[in-house]
């Protein structure tokens, strides 16, 4: 009996402490970066907006991208009105940006949106970058100077803060706010400071034109972005975060929708868990590249709502343990750290989320979150390529 226990409890051990111990190094590591020094302004930009039936908010997206503070000549706007049936098309073109229409129901996803864009920009020669938006997201006005500072520093990559533009539509949405702070402020900072890749996040992000010559964008899975951040890093390639810039977007916050939405993404990650660790980490070996390594250590720390799940697992068998024998104390003050470690990462979240006091107190809501989610990702239902979310 006592050797099942110990079995068990290392089984719960490993990934628990190994998950926590980077977590807690990525928050001590999230100071805010020192700013950079102008660029020369001159880089010419294609902003790139994949759009399917987007006629509620592509105006507005694209009125947030005409006021960003770039010279007005090197940048232009590039709405990808995919397989819509409404009238995104005319409603983007009206707003000012140049609309490609793109028509292909065999293959339909962001990927392939992506693809698409990426070559007429290439082929058009207007560009030294593209930059990819998402249809709902508003930007901050230096986000061009954000990557114009790193691209001519050397960088190919580069990753914005992708925030929450609703923050206080619901407590859902608080809570999205706080998880997006903890996994892309928080680990994107340290990452940074470590000269590792902060990966892709899907919205805010640029890629040169000499990059995309040497590694194509070919990514059509339910997560394109995660999956181009390993084709980049197997490569050589990090991608640098801008962490004075944001391209904050819109998170749904009814029930129904963040269903769809949680499940689309968690289950597309989950695919790059099973298909791209091992390989990752032996590219890491190979290659000696830390930064293959960083990228299998992210993939392998699963989303923070099951990390605490395992935790809360190690906690309670632990505990149970210890109380029938002294000898498992060493168990309990395992998961004791593991959950301190925890609440420093979720609270410094909280601090970069912007959230204020009521995030704070929407944090109690957490273990039914939890819950909720649990059962989401239990259901088999979902839908394996590009559906639009709910606007709000």
């Amino acid at each position: 009996m006592q050797f099942i226990l110990t079995l068990a409890l290392i089984i719960l051990a490993v990934p628990a402490v190994a998950a926590c111990l980077y977590l807690l190094v990525m928050t001590l590591l999230s100071a805010a970066p020192r700013p950079l020094a102008a660029s020369s302004r001159k880089l010419r930009f294609d902003i790139v907006v994949p759009a399917h039936n987007e006629e509620s908010v592509i105006a507005a997206a694209v009125a947030s991208l005409l006021r960003i503070d770039w010279p007005r000549e090197q940048f232009r706007v590039l709405v990808v009105a995919d397989n819509c049936t409404d009238a995104t098309a005319a409603r983007a073109s009206a707003a000012g940006a140049k609309v490609l229409q793109r028509f292909d129901q065999e293959n339909r996803g962001k990927g392939y949106a992506l693809e698409f864009a990426f070559k007429a920009s290439r082929a058009a020669g207007k560009a030294d970058a593209v930059v990819v938006v998402d249809a709902d997201a508003e930007v901050s006005s230096n986000l061009l100077e954000s990557f114009a500072r790193r691209i001519e520093r050397g960088e190919h990559a580069v990753q914005a803060h992708y925030g929450v533009s609703n923050t206080d539509a619901s407590w859902r949405t608080r809570l999205l706010s706080i998880a997006k702070a903890s996994f892309h402020i928080v680990r994107s900072r340290a990452r940074e400071r470590l000269h590792l890749s902060c990966g892709i996040r899907g919205n805010g992000w640029a890629v040169t034109h000499e990059l995309l010559d040497r590694v194509p964008y070919q990514c059509f899975s339910l997560t394109e972005d995660l999956e181009y951040s390993l084709e980049l890093g197997v490569a050589g390639y990090r991608v640098a975060y801008a962490d004075e810039a944001h391209a904050n977007a819109q998170m749904v916050s009814g029930e129904k929708e963040s269903r769809t939405q949680r499940r689309r993404w968690e289950r597309g990650r989950f695919q790059l868990i099973r298909s791209r660790t091992l390989p990752l980490l032996r590219d890491a070996i190979v290659q000696r590249s830390a930064v293959c390594f960083d990228l299998a250590m992210d993939l392998m720390v699963l989303p923070l709502s099951y990390v605490v799940l395992n935790v809360l697992a190690l906690l309670v068998l632990g505990g149970w343990a210890a109380h029938r024998d002294f000898a498992f104390d060493l168990w309990v003050w395992l998961a004791v750290g593991c959950v301190l470690s925890l609440v420093l990462h979720i609270l410094r979240g909280w601090q970069l989320s912007g959230a204020g006091l009521i995030g704070l107190v929407d944090l109690l809501r957490a273990p039914f979150f939890l819950v909720w989610k649990i059962v989401v990702m239990l259901s088999r239902s979902g839908s394996k390529e590009w559906v639009r979310t709910k606007r709000e």
